[in-house]
C-alpha cells in the first residue's frame, strides 16, 4: 500500500468540507498503543497515513478501470435557492406544489433535460412512503427547511421478510410508482421478484441509484425499529448505490441494517464493473445490528453512531462492512463519537455492544477462502468512543462465515493480508478508560 503524508492530504483538502483528519479535535489522550493484539489492532502512526478522506475518495466511479480521479466532496449551497420542487404537508401553502417526496421526483426527472443539479426544497412535516431515485437522474439535492434535522421526516415501515405483494399494496396504494415514470423499474424489480421476500436492499424508505445525491437537513427513518423483536428483521433506512454521495446533518434511524451503502446491478453496468463513494458530514446514525453495511469506499466525518438497546438483540454492532478482498478501502470513520445508551452502559448492564464485524458475503460456515471471500475493511481514528462498547475485543466473528475474528500484528505486516481482519483503530479516546 502506497503511504502519502497526512500533510499533503491536508493541503489537497484544505478547500473541501474534508478537513478532520488535518486537525485531531478530541479531547484527551489515546490509550492505544501500536501494534495492540490480535483482538484489537492498532495502527502504527506511520500505517494510518494510508488512511485519510482522500484515499477513500480517491477510487470509485462508474468502471473499476478507472481509478485514482478523486473526489473532494462539497455541498452545494441550498440558502435562498429558488426552485420550483417545493414539497409540503399540504399542497398551495408556503410554496408547496407536492404533498410526497416521490411527486417532486418525478416531476423533476421529467423535467429535467441539461446537466446541472436539481434542488427538491421539504418543508417542515412527516412524509411517509418510499423514496426512489433511479440511475442516469440528473444530481439531485433534498433539502429540509426546518431548524433541525427532526424537522423534516421521510419514513416507511418495511423489513426484509415482507412479500412483494404486500410490499406493492404498501408502496403504491395510489399509484405513486406508474409504468412510464423513471423509477417505475426500481419499484418493478422489488415487487415481482420470484421469492417470497423483498430483501433487506428494498425495505429502504429512501433508495437512490444517481450519482451525485446529496441530502442536508432531515430525517430518514425506517419506522419499523421496536415494533419487531429481537430476532433477525433487516430494515434499511437509507439505500445509497450511486457514486458521490453526500449527506450533511441527516439523522438516520433504524435498528438492523439502518444505513445500506452498496451497489445494485444496473443496465450494461454489473456491480462487479462500479464502485462508490460516499461522505457523510455531521449526522446521526442510530442502530442496534449490523445498522452501518455495504462493499462502497465511506467516510464519516463528525458522525455520532448511537448503539440502541431496546429490542434486545443477542448481540449488537455498528458496522459489517463487505469490502471486496481485492479493494484496500472500505469504510473510514474520523472524529466521530460512538455511544449506546444505558442498555450497554448503565448500572447492572448484561452485555456490551461490538464495533462491528467482517460480513463475509457468500461463503458458508468455515467456508472464507482468503482473498477470494470479500474481507471488510474499517478503520476507527481519532474518535471517541464510550463506555457501551467491548473496549479489548471490539470485534465480532464474520457474518456467514463465522470466522473468528483475528488481527495482524506481525513484524512489517501487510495490511490488507487476507488471512486477517482488516477492522482497525488509531488514536481514539476512550469514555473512563484508566
Amino acid at each position: 500500500m502506497k503511504i502519502s503524508s497526512l500533510s499533503q492530504a491536508c493541503a489537497i483538502l484544505s478547500a473541501t468540507l474534508v478537513l478532520s483528519a488535518c486537525s485531531h479535535s478530541q479531547q484527551g489522550v489515546s490509550t492505544q498503543i501500536a501494534p495492540g493484539t490480535a483482538a484489537l489492532p492498532i495502527l502504527s502512526a506511520d500505517e494510518a497515513n494510508n488512511f485519510t478522506a482522500k484515499s477513500y475518495l480517491a477510487f470509485g466511479g462508474p468502471s473499476l478501470q478507472v481509478q485514482q480521479q478523486g473526489w473532494s466532496p462539497v455541498l452545494a449551497k441550498t440558502d435562498g435557492i429558488s426552485t420550483e420542487f417545493v414539497v409540503g404537508p399540504k399542497k398551495g401553502v408556503d410554496g408547496a406544489a407536492y404533498t410526497t417526496v416521490q411527486q417532486a421526483v418525478n416531476a423533476a426527472l421529467s423535467k429535467h433535460n441539461h446537466g446541472e443539479r436539481e434542488y427538491i426544497k421539504i418543508l417542515p412535516g412527516t412524509y411517509s412512503g418510499a423514496v426512489y431515485i433511479p440511475a442516469g437522474a440528473p444530481p439531485i439535492s433534498l433539502f429540509g427547511t426546518g431548524d433541525s434535522a427532526d424537522q423534516v421526516v421521510l419514513q416507511q415501515g418495511l423489513e426484509a421478510a415482507v412479500t412483494p405483494a404486500a410490499y406493492r399494496a404498501t408502496l403504491n396504494p395510489h399509484g405513486e410508482f406508474l409504468p412510464g415514470d423513471r423509477a417505475w423499474y426500481m419499484f418493478n424489480q422489488c415487487g415481482k421478484q420470484p421469492t417470497d421476500s423483498i430483501g433487506v436492499s428494498c425495505s429502504a424508505t429512501l433508495w437512490s441509484q444517481a450519482a451525485g445525491l446529496q441530502l442536508q437537513n432531515l430525517t430518514i427513518s425506517n419506522s419499523l425499529q421496536d415494533s419487531s423483536d429481537a430476532a433477525s428483521h433487516p430494515a434499511a433506512a437509507l439505500r445509497l448505490d450511486g457514486d458521490q454521495s453526500l449527506l450533511d446533518n441527516v439523522h438516520v434511524l433504524g435498528r438492523e441494517n439502518t444505513l445500506l451503502l452498496t451497489t445494485s446491478d444496473i443496465k450494461n453496468q454489473p456491480v462487479t464493473q462500479r464502485y462508490n463513494r460516499v461522505y457523510v458530514h455531521n449526522s446521526l446514525i442510530v442502530g442496534d445490528v449490523d445498522y452501518v453495511t455495504g462493499r462502497a469506499n465511506a467516510v464519516f466525518d463528525h458522525v455520532e453512531f448511537h448503539t440502541v438497546s431496546s429490542r434486545g438483540v443477542k448481540q449488537a454492532n455498528v458496522f459489517a462492512p463487505v469490502t471486496p478482498a481485492n479493494i484496500s478501502y472500505g469504510f473510514l470513520v474520523i472524529d466521530s463519537n460512538l455511544t449506546g445508551d444505558k442498555g450497554f452502559s448503565g448500572e447492572g448492564a448484561a452485555q456490551k455492544a461490538l464495533l462491528g464485524r467482517s460480513v463475509d458475503l457468500g461463503a458458508e460456515k468455515g467456508g472464507y477462502v482468503p482473498g477470494q471471500t470479500p474481507n471488510g475493511q474499517l478503520v476507527i481514528r481519532d474518535s471517541q468512543i464510550d463506555g457501551s462498547y467491548h473496549l479489548q475485543q471490539p470485534w465480532g466473528e464474520a457474518a456467514y462465515s463465522e470466522r473468528p475474528f483475528s488481527g495482524n500484528i506481525a513484524p512489517n505486516r501487510n495490511l490488507n493480508d487476507s488471512s486477517f481482519n482488516r477492522l482497525w483503530q488509531y488514536n481514539n479516546v476512550f469514555a473512563g478508560a484508566k
